[in-house]
């Protein structure tokens, strides 16, 4: 089984929220320039995202996304389900027609890993997630790159990197 790549993305912006949403709103763009996703995509994902009241806008100078609910309370499962609409593994997205109008032999099978994916991805928050410490080391790993980059570059030159874009607009 493979999560899709909007799935992914959407787990990596919001886990990129989470992370950096304590002082000010973060903008699309920011997580776009940070970490390699499409600006427009994330603005569709941000779509779902907000619908399903994970994220939240801010609006004005100064605006972006906030997480819409604490990081504790929202889930891997909750975000990839905002995005995707299932989890299911099942050739027949759970409708048990996959043979010919009938439940196929494998259906208990791939019924049974949808579920148990869903378990496990449900019990993982958001904030366990970003607080593990292979997380928290290649944030601070991360950091400390564009900090030094941040130093040999100033904001005004013309060839910044997305690394250092990423310091100065966060």
């Amino acid at each position: 089984m493979k999560l899709s790549t909007k799935s992914r993305y959407a787990v990596t912006a919001m886990m990129d929220l989470a992370i950096h949403d304590r002082d000010k709103p973060v903008t699309l763009a920011d997580i776009s320039h940070c970490q390699g996703i499409s600006l427009s995509y994330l603005e569709q994902l941000f779509a779902k995202l907000r619908q399903n009241g994970l994220v939240e806008g801010v609006r004005g100078p100064g605006g972006g996304y906030r997480l819409g609910k604490p990081s504790y309370q929202i889930s891997v499962a909750d975000i990839i389900l905002a995005v995707d609409d299932s989890l299911d593994s099942t050739k027949c997205k759970g409708n048990k027609d996959c043979n010919g109008g009938n439940k196929c032999l494998t259906h208990k099978l791939w019924a049974d890993l949808s579920d148990r994916l869903f378990e496990f991805l449900d019990g993982i928050s958001l904030s366990e997630f970003v607080s593990r410490p292979e997380v928290l080391q290649i944030a601070q790993r991360q950091d400390t790159t564009a900090s030094r980059i941040a130093n040999m570059f100033p904001p005004h030159a013309s060839n910044t990197s997305n690394i250092t874009k990423c310091l100065y607009q966060r």
